[in-house]
């Protein structure tokens, strides 16, 4: 039985297949391939449930052995086309995977994106979404194979290599790491609504009595150098100067976790660390909250509730559409303080 699983972006969205991988990878003679773009390759490429990864996009320079490229969607139906596949599994459900189902022709099972329900909770106040994770709905499109849900969590894997890189990064700009529990803080999130201000997260940092490491991309090297400066010898910046997988490691190695809805969140789950997630313009309710194991959930929700624009996008926006951005202004953060004591 051969299964191709659809799900073209974002590093959380595809963390959060994870268990539809390794459920579909549990069946007797089941060969398993994914199709994403090629930025995000990375993640099913390192599932050992996972045969073979198709990529959107550029072609990198070391191309991994279980990996073909395709520059163009052209190019990436011919390939797929070549597989013959027995079913598709489209967990992302758009104009682009309509159009590989289609080329195909073959059985094909697609997630319910609950579009409409979600337009209504941000335009109407009307909560029709049901009271499930996303990783539930996920797995939903494997009933009618006859596949359940394991109970087992999500899943991310490292590369071999990236313990010791890390090692060596901690060896030479923060030597003091390696000896004393810290906070992993995420400052990033694609969309401006999603994250605290900067002056919160110095805040923040002041208030918290262990070493607090700051993740993310070079987006938030500045402002990350800027808490950092605020904070003394407290805080070390490492926004920008780590990869997605050593970013990683680091949070397998903290005690802590506090993040925004972003996709080291997800990471953080499945590496089943303690997380406080702290939501702005969105919200839980959508059902992309921090998923653990059954009976083992370790997270906390930070957020202001009671706005009635809350929330105002599924997604965000590069900034406050009402102008006042109380979501993440009016945060307390001495509730998040008070749960790093826990």
């Amino acid at each position: 039985m051969k299964i191709l699983i659809l799900r073209f972006s974002a590093i959380g969205d595809i963390v959060l297949t994870s268990p539809v991988i390794r459920c579909l990878a549990a069946q007797k003679h089941a060969e398993i391939h994914f199709a994403t773009k090629s930025g995000f390759a990375a993640i099913p490429i390192h599932h050992p449930g996972v045969q073979k990864v198709f990529a959107l996009g550029e072609t990198p320079e070391n191309v991994p052995e279980k990996v073909r490229y395709a520059n163009s969607m052209s190019g990436l139906l011919a390939q797929l086309k070549t597989e013959r596949y027995d079913y598709i599994i489209d967990l992302h459900h758009n104009l682009r995977t309509w159009r590989i189902k289609t080329a195909l022709g073959v059985p094909a099972f697609s997630f319910d994106k609950l579009n409409i329900e979600k337009w209504l909770l941000v335009n109407t106040g009307i909560n029709r979404l049901p009271n499930r994770h996303i990783v539930h709905r996920y797995m939903d499109t494997l009933k009618p194979l006859g596949v359940n849900y394991d109970g087992k969590g999500l899943d991310f894997y490292l590369p071999g290599q990236t313990a010791a890189a890390v090692n060596t990064y901690i060896e030479q700009y923060c030597p003091a790491l390696k000896t004393v529990p810290f906070t992993a803080l995420v400052m990033g999130a694609t969309h401006f609504t999603k994250r605290l201000p900067v002056e919160s997260i110095i805040k923040l940092c002041q208030k918290i009595d262990k070493p607090v490491v700051l993740l993310g991309g070079k987006a938030e090297s500045e402002a990350g150098n800027f808490v950092a400066s605020a904070c003394e010898q407290k805080v070390f910046n490492l926004c920008g100067s780590l990869s997605l997988f050593e970013s990683a490691e680091i949070v397998r190695r903290s005690q802590l976790v506090i993040t925004h809805d972003t996709g080291l969140m997800h990471i953080a789950a499945a590496l089943q660390k303690r997380i406080i997630a702290v939501w702005g313009n969105t919200i839980p309710g959508f059902g992309m909250y921090p998923f653990y194991p059954d009976g083992n959930e370790k997270f906390t929700n930070a957020e202001v509730t009671g706005l009635g624009c809350r929330p105002c996008s599924k997604i965000g926006f590069p900034q406050c559409p009402k102008g006042h951005f109380n979501c993440m202004k009016n945060m307390d953060l001495e509730k998040i303080v008070a749960e790093t004591l826990r």
